[in-house]
């Protein structure tokens, strides 16, 4: 009996490796990277939101007031994550977008504060962008994506 069993342990760990490489290999897209090299990379400000989850202080963003055509992208990974027509006014003093682009940015749940909220990261490189809330324009999503400017990079539409 014991003879039997270590075929079948044989085969199991050939099954479990199988599914681990396949749920790995399934999401090639994603950026990983160390702390050190994300700190290379970013300025203080945008490691301080992006990679531990910070936010800016408010109104201090250009981004905040600007309504330039174009995409905002991740300013870590370069994804494209906001379109410019999606981008709205919501006097609360950081960049807001009623949806972004899909696929790009993903939800979590963020207890931080002592209740949930939803948080918004770049679905590319996991940085933290900011919170949706649902008291965004009625006539369209009704949500409001309230992004740090820090973890936004703008590309204007070129003419």
């Amino acid at each position: 009996m014991k003879q039997l069993k270590k075929p079948y342990l044989f085969l199991s760990l050939i099954v479990i490796c199988t599914f681990s490489t396949t749920a790995q290999s399934k999401n090639t897209n994603t950026i990983v990277k160390t702390e050190l090299q994300w700190k290379l990379e970013l300025t203080a400000l945008q490691f301080y939101v992006l990679r531990k989850s910070g936010t800016e202080n408010p109104f201090s963003s250009l981004l905040n007031k600007n309504y330039a055509d174009g995409i905002y992208v991740c300013a870590a990974c370069k994804t494209p994550l906001y379109a410019s027509e999606y981008k709205y006014d919501s006097h609360s003093g950081w960049p807001a977008f009623d949806r972004a682009i899909k696929g790009n940015v993903s939800l979590d749940v963020d207890y931080k504060i002592g209740y949930a909220r939803t948080e918004l990261k770049c679905a590319t490189c996991g940085g933290h962008l900011g919170h949706s809330f649902d008291d965004g324009p009625k006539e369209t999503t009704g949500k409001r994506h309230c992004i740090n400017g820090a973890a936004l990079l703008f590309i204007p539409k070129k003419n």
